[in-house]
């Protein structure tokens, strides 16, 4: 049977997950009958609440004599680390562009990888039913961003397919659609080549994804280089260098069926498979054949751009609803993941009970933070800091910057622009994009762009549109403003009291109620003003034997502010923590006591 392996890549909300629901169902691997669940690939719970892809995933299809192995990848900037390695075993990608949006940030990033490994992309103009769809225009936008890549002239000879993937439908004209997606199952046998691989010589696969399963342990998955893998048969796995790391025998060999995997006795070259039996082999390690010497290259990933101090919880309220709290635990957890997300990198710190974790920007290691909490972790998050580098030549400091896209209405554009300024950041173009809507294409530092989605929203009062994607190192742009008001800091132990929050709540934003446990040195409240303000929540009203003249008028609250995750992550500043247990997200100040508070902060003032 003739094998085609292809990625579907695009910018998030596109549209991927979908175009592969549509494509399982016209291939036959559901009934008719059946029940399945929307974006069937998104099996992650964080995946289904967020409406994201976070891990690659395969899938395999038939059409025909063909079986067609997909390759669904996350559209996220954030996750761009998994696209990367999975660009390196497949032999085509579909490029999923939104019919109204056109090419976004992430559209850029994830085709300058495919054009650079020299993939012939087939462009699918997705969502062409959408009110204010403009097919024809995005095309040209595409075929520009290819040009601006300096894709190869048979780069820029791309199909171009016109589709609606939430109904199954597509066309190589966009007025012309049909019923079904045969065009582009068609389009795919005759652009994708088969995979430059050879059926001789001893066996060969790159392990490009890594997942622990419960049952056979630890499961890679790449494409086969060369020969044949079976059952049972013995083989090594290799560094990058050609170190030999490990070396065992193959339990299971697994073969993609539609979603599910099945396990076969043996799998040839071309084909993508997933072998467990491997005990030390990670990510870009090559499986092989024990005759084999030399690694297969594997692709050198982006650096890691953002990283966070992981801590124990060591509050007066640590242990109370997680069961994994000691620094054994959350280490051990930490490099597990770190082996399997090559985007991640956890160092040592000099606090034995803290470690530092370096990712791509806020959502992937928001993502690690909420996952660890939903296995029982209890944790303490510092502010996130970029990573700076220094220039080789002349030593001066450099900082991450990114590309910007604003979506936004014309009567906000003055407001965000003033803020991008502050964060400085700088507008590079400006244009209408239809519907009394502005795009603003920008580059800001990423240490500016910290927690300015929330203020964000705020300023565009929830209408506008953001996306980044990671640009590259530049010069340190200088001093950038924090946040400007002070926080509510509680100086007791107990449950807070309705009468107690009453007394501060005129001059402040609350983010707890009554009958909240609090702690000294907890975060309970944004001040009015730039200053911290130390407060007793838990003053009761003083009862006397003298009735009052009139009834007392009842304690009502305003409903407090909750943060997300991600907000509290953006909200801190440095010598505050987010306590993140699986019960309840706490801010904190780092030092609890007083005390030694003031003796930081004339220490910072010092230095």
């Amino acid at each position: 049977m003739d094998i085609r392996n292809i990625a579907i890549i695009a910018h998030v909300d596109h549209g991927k997950t979908t175009l592969v629901d549509a494509l399982l169902q016209q291939s036959g691997q559901f009934r008719e009958n059946q029940q399945v669940v929307e974006r069937v690939m998104d099996s992650n719970d964080q995946e289904r609440e967020r409406g994201i892809t976070i891990l690659s995933k395969c899938a395999s299809v038939s059409w025909g004599e063909t079986r067609i192995n997909i390759v669904d990848t996350p559209g996220h900037a954030d996750f761009g680390g998994e696209v990367e390695r999975i660009l390196g075993m497949v032999d085509g990608v579909l490029l999923l562009v939104d019919a109204s949006e056109g090419p976004m940030p992430q559209t850029k990033f994830v085709t300058a990888k495919a054009l650079k490994l020299g993939l012939k992309p087939i462009v699918v103009v997705n969502k062409v039913d959408k009110p204010d769809a403009r097919p024809d225009e995005v095309h040209d936008e595409v075929f520009d961003l290819f040009v601006a890549l300096e894709a190869n002239d048979e780069q820029l000879d791309f199909p171009i397919l016109f589709a609606s993937a939430k109904e199954g439908r597509a066309a190589a004209e966009s007025d012309q659609l049909t019923d079904n997606m045969a065009v582009l199952f068609d389009t795919v046998i005759a652009h994708v080549p088969e995979p430059t691989v050879t059926g001789e010589g001893p066996f060969r696969l790159l392990a490009t994804t890594l997942e622990s399963d419960p049952f056979l342990g630890r499961v890679l998955t790449g494409r086969i280089e060369a020969g044949t893998v079976t059952q049972n048969m013995t083989a090594q796995a290799l560094d990058r260098d050609g170190n030999k790391v490990d070396q065992t025998r193959i339990t299971k060999v697994l073969r993609f069926d539609g979603v599910a995997r099945t396990p076969v006795e043996e799998a040839h070259a071309g084909d993508i498979v997933a072998l467990a039996g491997f005990g030390e082999a990670t990510v870009s390690n090559t499986l092989c054949d024990l005759a084999v010497t030399e690694s297969l290259p594997a692709e050198p990933v982006d650096p890691p751009t953002l990283a966070m101090i992981f801590s124990i919880n060591d509050s007066p309220l640590a242990g109370q609803s997680g069961k994994k709290v000691t620094s054994r635990l959350i280490r051990a957890r930490l490099l597990a993941e770190a082996e399997g997300n090559v985007a991640i990198r956890v160092t040592e710190t000099a606090d034995a009970d803290a470690f530092e974790v370096a990712g791509r920007g806020e959502l992937q290691l928001g993502v690690l933070i909420e996952t660890m909490r939903r296995e029982g972790f209890e944790l303490s998050i510092s502010r996130p800091r970029v990573l700076t580098r220094k220039d080789p030549e002349s030593g001066a400091t450099l900082e991450p910057y990114e590309d910007v896209v604003i979506d936004v209405d014309e009567g906000f554009s003055g407001t965000v622009m003033e803020s991008i300024a502050a964060r400085r950041g700088r507008v590079e173009e400006m244009r209408p994009s239809g519907g009394g809507k502005l795009r603003l294409s920008i580059v800001a530092p990423s240490r500016g762009l910290i927690g300015y989605h929330g203020d964000f929203l705020t300023e565009t009062r929830g209408t506008g549109i953001m996306n980044r994607v990671y640009r590259e190192y530049g010069p340190y742009a200088g001093p950038i403003e924090g946040r400007r008001n002070g926080v509510l800091v509680s100086i007791s132990n107990g449950k807070s009291v309705a009468y107690g929050l009453m007394g501060f709540e005129a001059r402040a934003t609350l983010f707890i109620g009554s009958g909240v446990p609090v702690y000294g040195g907890m975060i309970i409240g944004e001040n009015s003003r730039g200053n911290d303000l130390e407060v007793n929540p838990l003053k009761a009203k003083q009862l006397t034997n003298i009735r009052a003249a009139g009834k007392d008028d009842a304690v009502t609250l305003s409903p407090p502010r909750k943060l997300s995750l991600e907000q509290a992550i953006a909200y801190i500043e440095d010598d505050e923590l987010v306590e993140v247990t699986p019960d309840s997200i706490r801010l904190r100040k780092r030092h609890l006591d007083p005390h030694e508070r003031k003796k930081a902060s004339r220490l910072k003032e010092s230095a």
